[in-house]
């Protein structure tokens, strides 16, 4: 049977088009769809379960995978198969899970999976800006409950015009790279980096995003129509007592605001919310509570997102006693671990972030094997988030997908101020102390402090902070340096990282519809203003870049070679690297790169990188023909001597070649220990073996009938 096949095509206006396709692939999923630009191609599915759900959280998977297979490449390691998911593949996972999430119904609890795989990879396209658009495609062709379509498009910059998806290497010459999802109506989701871009270009790429965005969801929306849409299924809808939700409110509302204005630290105030709730729970009997306990907790969390929410618009005093635009009191210190290369501690209010900086050779790279793309990354930074950081204790179960995506932002925050000619692979690791809001925005700024603790020679200083947004349609308040309550609370959750001339990254998840641009310029522009008074804090604590790196921090030196020569310093087997290392107690690393070999020789003491280039220099040497050389007499034999040039590099100066005069013992001109020089003539064409002279450099006695000729006259 032909499957019935619907197509949509959206064109990019620049030759390039995107195309989505239903009716082939996948038909017993509840919605699924091809997207396909050039010769990539995504295959997205979308199934929910029938089944009612006694969760009380919405269990939603978005998982996205690229298949080796899609690149013609086959998986790297023993087992010839995809595993875990990569760094990549989360980061693209969790930007989609952004933007869906809110727009499924709150109390739907159905187990729902998003399932999104790269079947088709083509070198001019970018699979990850796609993931949305499948996403959401798929799930406007099922029964699902979903507010409204969305997208999410990469934007760049380059020469000056913005580029809707542009390939990976129009991002080389781009200084914007950012994700921005949306519906037809809202921003929802925007992140990326930037190289020092202002806050009002930074809001002319979002704006021009937008516009691709809606062409791209009315395009889903013609496809739905055209596939003929589902009707969209039934299912439990939460349990609702205006009664109930009246007598919390009343109980609660000005005690939870009274609490709210009293500038109480984290743990006072959430004792004291757990004391009124205790108390309004107390109001019921065991009958009311045994049937209605979940919906008063959930009445007493929405009277006091109402009271907080409250106090803020209409006094502009918040949870702590900050005005809107203050900054929590910040405390730093550099060279606190006396073993590491580098390191920083930054201390904003209750949230601490303790940085290391460990510097190493190219071997030390974090290699990036993915079907879309091989490389690797001499700058990387690695963010942990353990349980005691927020004064809990529960299982540590690997590297979640939420420290992956913070610590990808405060990379990609930092990673353009690390200089070009940097010879170090750096690795920051940030280990997050204390956590009561942006713990991120925290990592860039002691990842800052450590690095130039380190001695690294950053082109400037970076700063982060987190913003947030209050607003009820009339009245808005922007909010500096957020409490991770009021990133719970609020509209808005936007992390902005920059240097004194411009934004580095961003992160931002909006909440509510319609937020203007006007609005969203004013909140970049004040967290300017707290990111340039946290920049000033760290550079109170270290003004400029340590001008060496630590004493018992490991030193770098680059060289090059022939690339002929490779063989020659590695020696048969590693015999001749492995041992100069042993000798010398440096690593010696050897690349190549075109036509030359790249040496690096890292060490913590000077002598010994002194000794290895030495010797790197010898394995290398040629002499030149017509160059003078100081040599070392090293064997002396009946018909000439043994020199050295360099330690494994010899020759034999004839007996002929020693002087002028007729030489009868070599030992009348040279014997072993001696230092003398000679000239390299080239090779012998006899026996074609290097050929040297002593006497070459030595005045040329007259013939004696000369001298008498010259005796007479």
């Amino acid at each position: 049977m032909i499957p019935e096949v619907k197509k949509e095509i959206i064109d990019l206006g620049d030759g390039r088009t995107i195309s989505i396709e239903t009716g082939k692939l996948a038909k017993q999923a509840h919605g699924s769809v091809v997207v396909q630009m050039g010769d990539a191609m995504l295959l997205c599915t979308v199934v929910s379960s029938y089944n009612e759900s006694t969760l009380d959280f919405f269990p939603l998977t978005v998982d996205y995978r690229e298949k080796f297979a899609a690149a013609g490449r086959y998986p790297g390691g023993f087992f010839k198969r995809e595993a875990r998911p990569s760094n990549g593949e989360i980061l693209t996972m969790r930007i989609v899970d952004r933007v869906l999430r809110p727009l499924f119904p709150s109390d739907y609890r159905t187990e729902t999976q998003v399932m999104i795989q790269l079947m088709s990879h083509d070198e001019d396209v970018m699979p990850d800006a796609l993931a949305g658009l499948a996403a959401s495609a798929a799930i406007q062709l099922s029964d699902i409950p979903f507010e409204c379509a969305i997208s999410e498009v990469r934007v760049g910059r380059v020469n000056g015009a913005f580029v809707i998806n542009p390939s990976r290497k129009q991002l080389l010459e781009s200084d914007i790279d950012m994700i921005i999802g949306a519906s037809e109506d809202s921003v929802m989701m925007v992140e990326g980096e930037m190289k020092e871009i202002s806050e009002e270009e930074m809001a002319e790429a979002i704006k021009f995003a937008h516009e691709a965005i809606k062409v791209q969801c009315a395009a889903q929306i013609r496809l739905a129509e055209a596939f003929g849409k589902k009707p969209v299924r039934e299912y439990t809808l939460a349990k609702t007592d205006d009664d109930i939700a009246a007598k919390v409110h009343e109980a609660a509302y000005q005690k939870i605001y009274d609490i709210a204005k009293s500038a109480y630290g984290k743990r006072e105030r959430g004792e004291a919310f757990a004391e009124v709730k205790d108390e309004v729970l107390a109001l019921f009997s065991e009958e009311e509570l045994e049937e209605n306990e979940d919906l008063i907790i959930a009445y007493f969390k929405k009277t006091e997102k109402e009271a907080v929410r409250e106090l803020t618009l209409s006094e502009g005093i918040r949870l702590d006693g900050r005005k809107t635009n203050e900054i929590r009191p910040i405390w730093c210190e550099v060279n606190y671990l006396p073993s590491v290369h580098g390191s920083a501690i930054f201390t904003r209010g209750e949230t601490q972030a303790l940085a290391t900086v460990t510097l190493g050779t190219s071997r030390e790279a974090n290699v990036i094997d993915l079907p879309t793309f091989q490389g690797e990354e001499k700058f990387y930074l690695h963010y942990n988030f353990p349980p005691f950081c927020t004064g809990e204790a529960y299982p540590i179960r690997g590297t979640s997908r939420r420290e992956i995506g913070h610590g990808n932002l405060a990379q990609r925050a930092l990673k353009g101020m690390i200089p070009e000619d940097c010879p170090y692979t750096v690795r920051i690791v940030s280990e997050v102390l204390e956590s009561n809001g942006s713990s991120s925005m925290a990592t860039v700024c002691a990842g800052t402090m450590a690095l130039m603790d380190a001695g690294v020679q950053m082109k400037k200083p970076v700063s982060g902070i987190a913003m947030g947004l209050i607003s009820d349609g009339d009245r808005h308040a922007v909010l500096s340096d957020i409490l991770g309550d009021e990133d719970h609370l609020g509209d808005m959750d936007f992390k902005v990282t920059g240097t004194h001339e411009g934004i580095t990254a961003c992160q931002m998840d909006i909440k509510i519809k319609g937020l203007s641009y006007e609005i969203l310029v004013q909140a970049l522009k004040q967290a300017r203003e707290g990111r340039l008074h946290i920049l000033d804090k760290l550079t109170e604590a270290i003004p400029a870049p340590a001008e060496n790196v630590k004493a018992h921090a490991p030193k770098i030196v680059k060289m090059e070679i022939p690339k002929d020569y490779i063989g020659a310093v590695i020696g048969p087997g590693g015999k001749n690297i492995q041992a100069l290392q042993e000798e010398t107690q440096t690593t010696v690393v050897i690349e190549e790169e075109g036509n030359l070999g790249i040496v690096e020789i890292l060490g913590v003491d000077q002598a010994g990188i002194e000794r290895a280039i030495e010797a790197v220099k010898a394995y290398t040497f040629e002499p030149v023909v017509g160059e003078t050389y100081s040599v070392k007499v090293i064997k002396v034999l009946d018909f000439g001597a043994v020199i050295e040039f360099v330690p494994g590099k010899e020759s034999l100066l004839h007996i002929s070649e020693l002087a002028w005069e007729r030489t009868n013992n070599v030992t009348d001109v040279v014997n072993v220990g001696d230092t003398i020089e000679v000239k390299y003539i080239g090779l012998d064409p006899r026996t074609k073996k290097p050929k040297v002279s002593r006497k070459a450099l030595l005045p040329k006695p007259e013939r004696p009938e000369k001298r008498e000729a010259r005796n007479r006259s």
